[in-house]
């Protein structure tokens, strides 16, 4: 058995909640990174036999989201595809079972990949169809309901993350050490030009139809430091470590890529980026 290899890809910028990119859908994004990884990967829409997406914030969005990417694209209606949910490993699990096909002789060449706008995440009334008899009705966030809280334990991932620091013994100052490093580095490599090939650039228009590009990401941050990181106070456990400046943002974009097996990137010519060598999952107790 052969193994899979990945052959080009893309992502967009990614947006800050309520950013440059919230006006667009998880599937506007996905579309215009699949695109560009088709493009890239030097195949055509007519060479793509299946897509799979990973979105975990689907309320609201309809259907199949990874299928409505492929006639958004504009790829064949007979273009299978499936939205998969795996929380934060969505993507990443998306191009594991694109690896899985491939190497079964299911599926030739796969579109895989991630999309999120947590921006456009809905709230939810939860006993409006049935009615309420007496009292007032709250709105649920669906962004914390769906994508930010354990839905067996009820904790939320910043408790949780303290959590997990707490019993490996990591501390605020290693945390925002990391995070600083990152902030760091990210920036690095927008201004060395390293991003701008892995990104394709987002064009908005606004109502005089005036275009913008958003072409970096927005949450890395150059003024950022150790003394303005340690400052900011717990943003979920009042005794916890995880804080605005630690956590993970909470983002909108999209990344793509295009999957197929050694011998058929060889048959076309085509140099592949990089083989697949082996995927894995694990889980772990909730708390």
């Amino acid at each position: 058995m052969g193994r899979s290899v990945i052959l080009g890809g893309a992502r967009t910028p990614f947006g800050r909640l309520g950013g440059a990119l919230s006006g667009m859908t998880a599937v506007e994004l996905g579309a215009l990174a699949g695109s560009a990884a088709i493009e890239r990967a030097g195949v055509t829409g007519a060479d793509i036999e299946h897509i799979i997406m990973g979105e975990v914030l689907q309320a609201g969005v309809g259907m199949n989201p990874a299928r409505q990417v492929g006639f958004k694209i504009g790829l064949d209606r007979q273009v299978t595809a499936d939205t998969i949910n795996k929380v934060c490993g969505s993507g990443m699990r998306a191009v594991a079972l694109a690896d899985l096909l491939i190497r079964a002789g299911e599926n030739k060449i796969v579109l895989a990949g991630g999309m999120e706008s947590m921006s456009n995440a809905p709230y939810a009334l939860r006993q409006a169809r049935t009615g309420y008899r007496m009292g007032d009705g709250a709105l649920e966030d669906l962004l914390i309901h769906d994508g930010l809280t354990c839905a067996v334990a009820g904790v939320h991932m910043g408790v949780h993350g303290s959590n997990v620091a707490a019993e490996n013994e990591c501390s605020r100052e290693q945390q925002d050490a990391f995070a600083l490093r990152s902030h760091q580095r990210a920036v690095a490599a927008i201004e060395s030009g390293k991003m701008a090939e892995e990104i394709v650039a987002v064009e908005l228009k606004d109502r005089k139809g005036n275009v913008t590009r958003v072409e970096r990401d927005e949450a890395p941050r150059a003024d950022t430091s150790a003394e303005a990181l340690a400052k900011l106070r717990p943003a979920f456990d009042p005794k916890g470590s995880v804080t605005a400046g630690n956590a993970p943002g909470v983002n909108d974009g999209a990344a793509a890529l295009v999957v197929t097996s050694a011998g058929g990137a060889a048959a076309r010519g085509l140099k592949p980026l990089a083989t697949i060598i082996a995927t894995g999952g694990s889980a772990w107790g909730v708390a």
